[in-house]
C-alpha cells in the first residue's frame, strides 16, 4: 500500500490521506474484508499525527467504505454489487456539483467534462 502525503499542499493531511485509500479500494489494490493498518501503525508508517490518522478512518466510515470495530481495526467494506444506495447517491451528487459548476466557470464544455471523467476511470481501473 503505497501512500504519499504532500504536507505543504492546501489540501488536509487527513483529506489527502483518505481520498488515497479510496482510490486504493478503487483500483482493487485493497478490497473488501482487508483490515487496514492501525491507526498507531499507519501514523507511524506516514511520519503522521494518529488524530490525523483517526480522522481519515472515520471519514472513511462515515462515507460507508470501511467499518470500524472497536479495539479490532478497521475492515474495508464489500464492495457493493446492487448500486449506489440513495444516500450516498445524494452525497456524491452534493460534492460534485460545486467541482462542476467551478470547471464550466473556468470555461470547461460539457465534451470535456466528460472525457475528463472517462480519463480518471480509466486511470483508476487500470484500463
Amino acid at each position: 500500500m503505497f501512500i504519499q502525503i504532500e504536507p505543504s499542499s492546501d489540501v488536509p493531511i487527513y483529506t489527502q490521506l483518505t481520498n488515497q485509500l479510496i482510490e486504493l479500494i478503487a483500483r482493487k489494490e485493497l478490497v473488501g474484508g482487508d483490515a487496514l493498518p492501525s491507526v498507531r501503525s499507519l501514523a507511524a508508517d506516514l511520519g503522521m499525527n494518529m488524530h490525523t490518522v483517526n480522522k481519515a478512518y472515520h471519514a472513511l466510515e462515515k462515507k460507508g467504505i470501511i467499518q470500524i470495530v472497536p479495539k479490532s481495526g478497521a475492515i474495508i467494506n464489500p464492495p457493493v454489487v446492487d448500486g449506489i444506495r440513495e444516500d450516498h447517491y445524494e452525497r456524491i451528487s452534493e460534492e460534485l456539483k460545486p467541482i462542476l459548476a467551478e470547471a464550466i466557470v473556468l470555461g470547461m464544455k460539457k465534451e470535456d467534462l466528460l472525457t475528463l471523467a472517462s480519463s480518471i476511470i480509466l486511470d483508476i481501473k487500470g484500463e
